[in-house]
């Protein structure tokens, strides 16, 4: 789904919002359409339900914004060796074989799920900005290894335009502050 489409924004977007914009098409349908196509233009609005029932399912699961910064607190004054076992079973509660790969290299975990291997690179975490050499570095370690996918871990700071556009154009998944805290607070 394309990033910008109507559906991917309104699954961002609060529930109620989905709701309202099917409110909109029925009202708008009752306006503007002859009483015998009323039921068919007020149909258009159906996939915006669906899209808003979606919406509304993933927010009732998603954990409470407090209890995604007391994560990232904890994560965040976690040593290295704590944070890579939580990512680990995290991964594997998810139902991904995590390897431990060699420390000093670009990689710090391997995940392989279906088949399918993924690099992740989460030594930086902590780190006040992330330009893009550690995200070429993870690039080159996905092409050694045949990975086709990687994930960047930054719980802290932001990632420069270059790297974000780097990450984005070589299938590396950047995995930042919120998204991280609700993967492990799901994982529980």
């Amino acid at each position: 789904m394309a990033e910008k489409s109507l559906f991917a924004l309104l699954l961002r977007s609060p529930w109620w919002i989905s709701f309202a914009v099917v409110g909109l098409v029925v009202l708008a349908a009752g306006a503007l359409l002859p009483r015998e196509y009323f039921v068919v233009g007020a149909l258009a609005g159906f996939p915006i339900f669906v899209v808003g029932c979606i919406a509304a399912w993933r927010q009732l699961r998603a954990p409470s914004p407090a209890k995604v910064a007391e994560m990232l607190d904890a994560v965040q004054s976690m040593p290295w060796r704590s944070f890579a076992d939580t990512l680990e079973a995290a991964w594997t509660r998810e139902g991904c074989t995590v390897e431990r790969l060699p420390a000093g290299g670009a990689a710090d975990l391997a995940l392989a799920k279906g088949g399918q291997t993924t690099l992740v690179s989460a030594r930086r975490w902590k780190a006040a900005t992330h330009g893009v050499e550690p995200l070429r570095e993870l690039h080159a370690a996905m092409q050694a290894r045949g990975a086709p996918a990687g994930v960047y871990v930054a719980t802290q700071g932001q990632l420069s335009d270059n790297a974000r556009i780097f990450a984005r154009d070589h299938g590396i998944a950047v995995l930042q502050a919120e998204a991280l805290a609700q993967m492990l607070l799901n994982a529980r």
